[in-house]
């Protein structure tokens, strides 16, 4: 029996997102351990959480019968205290994913437009057609984004823009320079998003926040995420620096409690772990080179990152992404970011790189 009433219309169209293969899900179909399974498909810290994220996450366990913290008080004090901001300059979000749900909320409708690059991080179009408006999808230029070709495609229509830095999935970035004189092109009605969520795996780290810290451009915002270097995917927590009139606007727009009592606790202490952050970066740049290295013995085409994935083109992604977890190696095709031809593979620690590196010659028949 069908439904007796009419879903929203957008919803026919509406992208869906492909997260990559959970353990358990491959260790049911080959019908093997999951501790035989290596997964280096969805950009995680393959070091895991801080230890002292751990610790004050299990201090905290015995408090989940209390409802969290709405504000997140004492976690925005130490992002504020880190980036030299005030709390009313920060936005915490269920994931940075939860943040671009908000900014479409407060500011997408019918009939609006949104520009981003042509491979551009799934949410984008998502988040665009939920709320009604059309995507402007830009070409890629040396699978990154061409910034001159965005900032021409912004129409009267155009509410935001979205640049995700370094970009996922093709790990590509611009400089300081080139953003600068890309938000000076920009229109101080647009609004600019900068996802920056695999920053701190950058050489050198671009600082931006001198933008939100002196509030010369408030059509600004930064998007944050302690899912990638933090190592806490798991939790759902990110956050966005912005000014704080439209900070005000997305508070208005999320849901109470939306960063739980265990994300909170764990956060806040893996601001405090430096160690584990530069250990986290060193393994992610050895991991890197030993993969682009490989790439280069085996003649496979691959895009430089300056992220903790690598993006190599394979000829069949989907082939060679289902002939590698006949292996136990679980990788990320990319068809559905317009790029039928690549996988995605996350940085894993040394044997992990090893054992993706021999999966990934035998689902080539080297």
């Amino acid at each position: 029996m069908s439904l007796p009433f009419e879903l929203n219309r957008t919803l026919a169209t509406l992208p869906v997102y492909l997260p990559g293969k959970p353990i358990e899900e491959v260790a049911r179909e080959l019908g093997i351990p999951a501790e035989g399974i290596v997964k280096m498909a969805s950009n995680e810290n393959p070091l895991g959480p801080s230890p002292k994220a751990l610790a004050a996450i299990q201090k905290a366990a015995g408090q989940i019968h209390y409802y969290p913290d709405g504000n997140a008080f004492y976690l925005k004090q130490k992002l504020a205290q880190k980036y030299a901001v005030q709390s009313a300059n920060l936005a915490l979000g269920n994931g940075s994913n939860e943040l671009l749900e908000l900014i479409g909320h407060v500011l997408l409708g019918p009939g609006d437009e949104v520009v981003a690059a042509h491979h551009c991080f799934a949410v984008y179009p998502i988040v665009t057609s939920l709320f009604g408006a059309k995507l402007v999808s830009v070409p890629a230029k040396n699978y990154g984004h061409d910034l001159t070709a965005m900032a021409k495609a912004v129409t009267a229509k155009t509410r935001a823009v979205f640049v995700a830095n370094p970009n996922n999935p093709t790990g590509t970035h611009a400089t300081q320079a080139e953003l600068l004189k890309f938000i000076e092109a920009i229109p101080a009605r647009v609004l600019i998003v900068l996802d920056e969520a695999y920053l701190e795996f950058m050489d050198t780290p671009l600082d931006l926040v001198s933008l939100v810290r002196q509030g010369r451009h408030p059509n600004v915002i930064l998007l944050r995420t302690f899912s990638k270097i933090y190592g806490l995917a798991g939790l759902r927590v990110g956050y966005g620096l912005g000014h704080p009139d439209f900070i005000a606007a997305l508070e208005k727009a999320r849901q109470p409690f939306n960063v739980n009592l265990l994300a909170q606790a764990g956060a806040l202490a893996a601001l405090d772990d430096t160690a584990h952050l530069e250990k986290a970066r060193s393994i992610n740049r050895e991991g890197l080179d030993f993969l682009n290295q490989a790439c280069q013995r085996l003649g496979l085409e691959y895009v430089p990152s300056q992220t903790n994935f690598i993006l190599v083109k394979v000829g069949d992604g989907v082939k060679v992404f289902q002939a590698m977890q006949q292996s136990g190696v679980i990788v990320r095709p990319v068809a559905n970011y317009q790029l039928p031809e690549w996988i995605r593979i996350t940085v894993g620690l040394p044997d992990e790189n090893r054992r993706c590196l021999d999966a990934l010659k035998k689902a080539l028949g080297r």
